[in-house]
């Protein structure tokens, strides 16, 4: 529902997913270890979830602060307009290559 709510389509909230698929024999070592990092860094945002709510942005690290900007344009890359969200958004899809990705 949360990511639904932020307008993130197909609502798969990446820290309660897994696939079985993830392994770094099947996807390679270093995709493996990126789609470890994501995690971690969303696992990080959502601990500092309250924190923010009551202190601000300003009261946090300066790492955390960097996490908070990672996490968010996960976020951002995570909603933006897929095939497959076009019945929930309403949004054609569109397709990006690898390189305008990364």
């Amino acid at each position: 529902r949360g990511l639904a709510a932020k307008g993130i389509y197909p609502a798969v909230d990446p820290l309660d997913s897994t696939s079985t698929m993830l392994q770094p024999w099947i996807v390679g070592e270093e995709h493996y270890e990126t789609a470890q990092g994501v995690k971690q860094t969303l696992q990080r945002y959502k601990e500092l979830q309250d924190i923010i709510a009551i202190l601000g942005l300003d009261e946090l690290s300066e790492e955390d602060r960097l996490t908070v900007a990672r996490a968010r344009k996960i976020e951002r890359f995570l909603s933006q307009p897929f095939f497959v969200a076009e019945v929930f958004t309403g949004s054609p899809g569109k397709y990006v290559s690898l390189s305008e990705t990364i």
